[in-house]
């Protein structure tokens, strides 16, 4: 692994379903406490990308390393333990408990023995204080025992992002956190963002284009289940290669992702 900032690894990445290869020999570095966001057209890979990475996929070729580890074969519970979380594009919360009983469910997942029900009163206590903890960085907090189901859907993202951090990730996998909402929710849920990025890395999956440029330091354009190019925002968006393969139109000398 390497010694410097990289915090995530792959390496030659593919995945193949059938004759359809989703993802093609991907190589990437995600650099720790950056925003890096992956963009590009629908069936672009991007999604499937994100499971291979948090283990709800597993690879036909290529490596995933995280810090040292060897994830190319991990289960989604060995990768969560070793600190990434994953947020889904529809928002996977339990409806029927409280803001305070989902992230308390999140956070017992972080355990070893997340089974065990007889266990010291200071594991539950841990517990406790991480659900808490996550739901004052998400600005939930005064809604702790306001039932799930009863939270605008803006909210619900949030909570689901509250129950991502109460497992307390290093990386954060976030596929299109704004799915759905309108100009004003999506707006919380950026400033949100902005304000895990400082103490988080994030790798993000979204098409809102104003959102990832607000967010992202590092952005990489996927095609047809391959990388075309990784730069910083600005190398993006000029980026004549990105202009004819994301927006399907050429104009020389002009960024036309503004």
């Amino acid at each position: 692994m390497d010694t410097n900032n990289t915090i995530l690894k792959i390496e030659g990445l593919s995945k193949s379903f059938g004759a359809l290869k989703a993802v093609s020999n991907v190589s990437l570095k995600f650099e720790q406490g950056v925003v890096h966001a992956i963009i590009g057209p629908n069936g672009a890979g991007k999604t499937t990308l994100i499971n291979l990475l948090s283990g709800e996929l597993q690879p036909s070729e290529g490596s995933i390393h995280y810090k040292g580890h060897d994830l190319t074969h991990a289960s989604p519970n060995r990768i969560s333990r070793l600190g990434i979380g994953r947020s889904y594009q529809k928002t996977n919360i339990f409806p029927q408990f409280s803001n305070l009983q989902n992230c308390f469910i999140a956070s017992q997942s972080r355990l070893k023995s997340s089974m065990r029900f007889f266990r010291p009163a200071r594991r539950s206590k841990e517990v406790m204080e991480r659900a808490v903890k996550a739901l004052e960085m998400t600005h939930l907090s005064r809604q702790t025992e306001r039932v799930a189901a009863s939270l605008s859907y803006g909210e619900q993202r949030q909570l689901e992002i509250a129950m991502m951090l109460a497992t307390e990730p290093e990386l954060m996998l976030l596929d299109e956190p704004l799915a759905g909402m309108g100009s004003e929710e999506a707006m919380k849920i950026i400033e949100l963002l902005k304000e895990l990025a400082k103490t988080q890395t994030l790798i993000l999956v979204e098409h809102d284009m104003d959102a990832i440029f607000a967010i992202a330091d590092q952005l990489t354009v996927m095609v047809n289940g391959i990388v075309l190019e990784t730069g910083t925002v600005s190398q993006i968006r000029c980026s004549q290669a990105v202009q004819e393969a994301y927006l399907g139109e050429e104009e020389d000398g002009e960024c036309l992702l503004t």
